[in-house]
């Protein structure tokens, strides 16, 4: 088979094969939705992605006959590290053939690059924290990637774990349809919940939507603090989140929940643009043609299945029906605009009262798990 080499990725071509690796591996799998090489660049470059504001990467390629086979970064995000476990690590953007050595010899990389930073643990993965795509699908393979989640084959798990990481945490999606009439529960929590002095939902003003996604951070952090791993997210990371959001959203299904004149709840709903993604099988242009963009265009006009991608209620106004004020209205605009499925989460595996609202309006089809290992 070779030797295996794992370098840094210190020049061009070492980041155009970082990149281009995901493409050669999964380009075959229907199920995969490829990214926009564009976006990619983007992400990675710390000019841009807000990470590297409160976080450091370092990322590696593995060869084997001169041909790229795997690929890891290592991370340290300081903002983790002082708010739950000054010892941590991360890696993450992890993509490999199926071989247990390659797997092995990016881990250990990637362990020895934090290690040598004072890191007694490595967690992962992690794209860079966990409000972006995290853990490995190990469960789920015969389902579509949807918008904004991870992916990866079914052998994964088994070289992570074969490289001696264990489970850290599981995550849960769960799907469903979008029916004309919500269930009855649904509805009696709703009406309860509308009938209370000051309480009402709105969809956002597109007109301020940088101010609007402000709102549902506030709202966002303070319905998710204190759960596993969490880290707030900053003003930098809302902005780059807006520009990555506005050509995609419907503001018809992006909702606010008012008692009084505080926002109190928040439901962010992005259509499943993986249709889109997948038809333009990563690239914007061909041939100095813009033959991609137009293939996403079409495909879009074909979604059907959207991602619930955030939700929540400040903790001070549970317990008022907010949720199911925002699900019901949320569902009914969802099924008049044409969408006929869903999914929600990934939601923590311990977090039960989502776990049994989740249970209610689906079927859980999906589980990611984020990994550890001492270093």
């Amino acid at each position: 088979m070779g030797a295996v080499h794992v370098t840094l990725v210190r020049d061009r071509a070492g980041r155009s094969d970082f990149l281009r690796l995901p493409y050669r591996l999964h380009g075959g799998d229907a199920l995969w939705a490829p990214p926009l090489l564009r976006e990619r660049r983007r992400f990675l470059d710390p000019a841009v992605n807000p990470f590297f504001e409160f976080g450091e990467a370092e990322l590696f390629v593995a060869y084997r006959g001169g041909r790229p086979v795997g690929r890891i970064a290592a991370l340290v995000n300081h903002r983790h590290n002082e708010l739950h476990d000054p010892g941590a690590g991360f890696f993450g953007l992890f993509d490999v053939v199926d071989d247990v050595k390659v797997a092995q010899r990016l881990l250990d990389a990637a362990a020895g690059w934090l290690r040598d930073r004072g890191k007694g643990a490595m967690l992962g993965p992690t794209n860079f924290t966990v409000n972006h795509e995290s853990g490995v699908l190990v469960d789920g393979f015969d389902r579509p990637q949807c918008f904004l989640t991870p992916y990866n084959p079914r052998y994964y798990p088994a070289l992570v774990e074969a490289a001696g990481l264990t489970k850290a945490m599981d995550f849960y999606t769960w799907h469903g349809p979008v029916l004309p009439e919500i269930p009855a529960s649904m509805v009696r929590a709703a009406e309860w919940a509308a009938r209370r002095s000051g309480v009402r939902v709105r969809t956002v003003r597109m007109g301020d939507f940088a101010a609007e996604l402000r709102l549902f951070r506030d709202i966002y952090n303070a319905a998710w603090s204190g759960n596993w791993g969490f880290t707030p997210m900053t003003d930098r990371q809302v902005a780059y989140l807006t520009r990555e959001l506005r050509s995609v959203v419907r503001p018809e299904l992006l909702l606010v929940a008012e008692v009084g004149d505080e926002p109190a709840g928040m439901e962010l709903v992005v259509p499943d643009i993986c249709v889109a993604l997948r038809a333009a099988g990563g690239r914007l242009t061909r041939w100095g043609l813009p033959v991609g963009l137009l293939r996403m265009r079409q495909a879009a006009r074909r979604i059907t299945h959207f991602r619930v991608l955030a939700a929540g209620v400040r903790p001070e106004h549970r317990r008022l029906g907010l949720d199911a004020l925002m699900y019901a209205k949320m569902m009914r605009t969802a099924y008049r605009l044409g969408f006929r499925t869903f999914e929600m989460g990934p939601t923590l595996e311990n977090n039960q009262p989502i776990i049994r609202v989740a249970a209610r309006l689906g079927t859980r089809t999906k589980t990611y798990r984020i990994y550890h290992r001492r270093i």
